[in-house]
């Protein structure tokens, strides 16, 4: 089962914006040695929107040689296009990922018609589970949980990451849906509340920077040990909240230049962190035992 802390991976990138796939491969192993549960690969904190199409699928496809089925990886196989989106899905598939996360088509802003429409053509067409990924503050489209539940009826749609931060939408979903259809949180900040609500997990930014500390913590969370739970989560909402000072993943990308883990890379329009929020951004790092 895919559930507990799912990375939402950095695409690290040399100053100038080539990808570094000698970081990359280092990253992998950190997660693997910090006990990370899931990777997603090319997702939103991957920069899926600005990698070029054979990069998107080679940053895939070295992800999963490079985890050898250690733990599951998921593939950012989302778009506006339809046709786009079954391209990279298959892909995926053929690159021999665990699972396709599809976040809403955005900009053209469909119908709740047509978001149902987009996602059963894929589903039907490419056999791999898939995870929806439901992100309006990014899309300019929300995904209603009837919406969810209809789709939640097709065989190889297994799971949402709902990234409203909206507990009451995420417990709407899961009473819709039932026990076996994966809620997953998309918010770093109200995941545990999800998962004590009965979500199965977190696809997180701040796994990039503590990845031991936010598997422990769904962990506890998923086990409903909620004392613990929430006393580690309050102990990381300072971290939670900086990486979203500035749009994601320019902050967590910072994070971790300043832990040298990657390089200053990023993709245009991105830009790397404002000076204003550097020295603050180090002085969390440094409270939370990182630098």
């Amino acid at each position: 089962m895919i559930s507990g802390s799912i990375v939402a991976l950095v695409t690290p990138m040399h100053d100038g914006g080539a990808v570094d796939w000698e970081c990359l491969t280092k990253l992998v192993d950190f997660h693997l040695e910090q006990g990370t549960h899931a990777i997603v690969a090319v997702g939103t904190t991957g920069e899926s929107a600005t990698l070029t199409v054979p990069e998107h699928l080679k940053v895939i496809k070295h992800v999963v040689q490079q985890v050898k089925g250690r733990i599951p990886v998921l593939a950012g196989t989302g778009a506006n296009s339809t046709a786009e989106a079954l391209i990279l899905t298959k892909e995926a598939k053929d690159a021999g990922a665990d699972a396709c996360l599809l976040v809403t088509p955005y900009y053209n802003k469909p119908t709740q018609e047509g978001l149902f429409q987009h996602f059963k053509t894929i589903a039907e067409q490419i056999d791999i589970p898939q995870i929806l990924y439901n992100v309006p503050g990014r899309t300019a489209v929300d995904m209603l949980p009837e919406t969810v539940k209809r789709l939640s009826e097709l065989p190889n749609i297994i799971g949402i990451k709902e990234a409203t931060g909206d507990i009451s939408r995420a417990k709407a979903i899961i009473e819709q849906c039932g026990s076996e259809f994966l809620v997953l949180s998309g918010d770093d900040a109200t995941a545990v509340e999800l998962m004590l609500a009965g979500g199965k997990g977190n696809i997180s930014v701040t796994a990039n920077v503590v990845p031991a500390k936010v598997a422990e913590l769904c962990n506890l969370a998923i086990e409903g040990k909620t004392d613990d739970a929430i006393a580690l989560n309050n102990s990381l909402m300072p971290l939670h909240k900086a990486l979203f000072w500035e749009s994601n993943p320019i902050p967590v990308k910072w994070a971790l230049v300043e832990m040298k883990l990657i390089d200053k890379g990023i993709r245009l329009p991105l830009t790397p962190l404002s000076e204003q929020f550097r020295a603050p951004l180090v002085d969390i790092l440094q409270e939370q035992g990182l630098l």
